[in-house]
């Protein structure tokens, strides 16, 4: 590719559409960004409690177990028997002392080691395998590499992939220590599958503004709006983010004054945007966007892990974790129970993230070869990547497509970084 030729600004504030939808260029992320270097959010240690504990996941397309061996020790593995490639875990969770493929019974250790391999040396002295050349050793499950910060599981891939927390760096260890601070608990899954592009949603909760242009929920009843105090923090690459807002920071007479427009609606459940402050700061708002899969979403009292699951030039699946701490009382788990219904394919927000994705993506297709034709990301001016102290920008969007670039080979001469 001719790199000059893709981007037509350095800072990247112009994204051709093309990249939502060529074929290739979703075969080329799958080896050099899901395949590669990156640490992709996998699950979390508290869905694995106990010795035995398994649950199936994906890095990009390629899926993967994540369990705890004997010892309580977590390892991860390829999720294809290295016999003829058939899927060896296709439950979503469970407890098992090994892993068996259904298809021709080859056993695997929870670390992916060969266990056992039926008719190893035939029937009668007949058939089997030739001991010279078959290395049980060499015919295991391929390892993933995984990364433990505050019991957030992330996986690799890669060999030569930087250590998890230098590829997060301090900023974002940061705010995930503020929501991991302590044991969690798993409250409930949602999975929504979207028809557009795994990028249209990995880069919608770095777009800080438009919660409250998109969501009438959130501007009306004040949970999350552009006129509230808040800002973006970015890591030192600019390909992960924070975009957070503070708690009473602004007023419904001012909101109205700034959108120009008033709405009189009440809550007959009002406690659905109630916010108990938890922490000593009062950010209402924090959503973490870790490059290229994982967004960690604080919402006033409920918090969840997403993890995007690439299928396709146009096609991708949310995977969402509801959580809780360990020690809420019966009380806050109901309230985070209740301020769940925000989120998921059915949520008073998040069905309208999916309907935007779908639509952006729909409308795009047509326009996918014109080189001009491209998104426009220059809310807060252009020019240099870094952190910002107010909400309507688009520096976090451009941060990622700088990523982006590099991971996929095509920045251009000069390109910001």
């Amino acid at each position: 590719m001719v790199t000059s030729a893709i981007w037509p600004k350095l800072d990247y504030s112009r994204v051709p559409y093309r990249f939502y939808h060529d074929p290739a260029i979703y075969q080329l992320e799958q080896e050099r960004i899901f395949r590669g270097t990156t640490w992709s959010l996998i699950g979390l240690e508290a869905e694995i409690p106990n010795p035995g504990d398994f649950r199936t996941s994906y890095i990009g397309e390629v899926p993967i177990v994540f369990n705890r061996d004997g010892a309580g020790e977590i390892k991860a593995f390829v999720n294809l028997c290295s016999h003829r490639g058939a899927i060896v875990r296709r439950e979503v969770s469970g407890n098992a002392t090994d892993h068996t493929c259904i298809y021709h019974q080859w056993c695997f250790a929870h670390d992916g080691s060969l266990l056992g391999v039926p008719f190893r040396r035939g029937v009668n002295g007949k058939g089997g395998y030739d001991d010279k050349t078959f290395d049980p050793a060499e015919r295991g499950l391929r390892k993933v590499r995984i990364g433990s910060v505050f019991g957030v599981l992330f996986g690799t891939l890669s060999d030569e992939a930087e250590p998890l927390e230098r590829y997060l760096g301090d900023a974002i260890l940061g705010f995930l220590k503020r929501i991991f601070d302590k044991p969690v608990q798993v409250l409930g899954y949602h999975r929504q599958r979207i028809r557009g592009n795994w990028k249209g949603f990995a880069v919608n909760p770095r777009d800080n503004y438009h919660a409250g242009l998109l969501h009438d929920f959130f501007r009306i009843f004040g949970l999350d709006r552009p006129t509230q105090a808040g800002g973006a923090t970015m890591d030192a690459r600019h390909r992960h983010c924070v975009t957070w807002g503070r708690a009473g920071s602004d007023t419904d007479e001012f909101a109205r004054e700034q959108y120009g427009r008033g709405d009189g609606l009440e809550l007959a459940e009002p406690a659905i945007v109630d916010f108990r402050q938890e922490r000593s700061d009062d950010l209402n708002l924090a959503i973490v966007s870790i490059f290229p899969n994982c967004v960690v979403a604080q919402i006033a009292n409920s918090f969840a892990t997403r993890q995007i699951r690439a299928r396709g030039p146009d096609y991708y699946e949310i995977f969402q974790t509801i959580l809780g701490y360990a020690d809420d009382s019966p009380d806050m788990t109901r309230h985070r129970l209740r301020q769940a219904n925000l989120v998921g394919p059915a949520g008073l927000v998040s069905m309208e993230d999916g309907e935007a994705c779908e639509i952006q993506h729909r409308a795009t297709k047509g326009l996918s070869n014109d080189p001009r034709a491209a998104e426009f990301l220059e809310l807060g001016g252009g020019g240099e990547l870094g952190d910002r102290d107010y909400r309507v920008t688009d520096v976090t969007v451009r941060g990622f497509w700088s990523y982006y670039a590099e991971m996929l080979g095509i920045e251009p001469e000069g390109a910001l970084r």
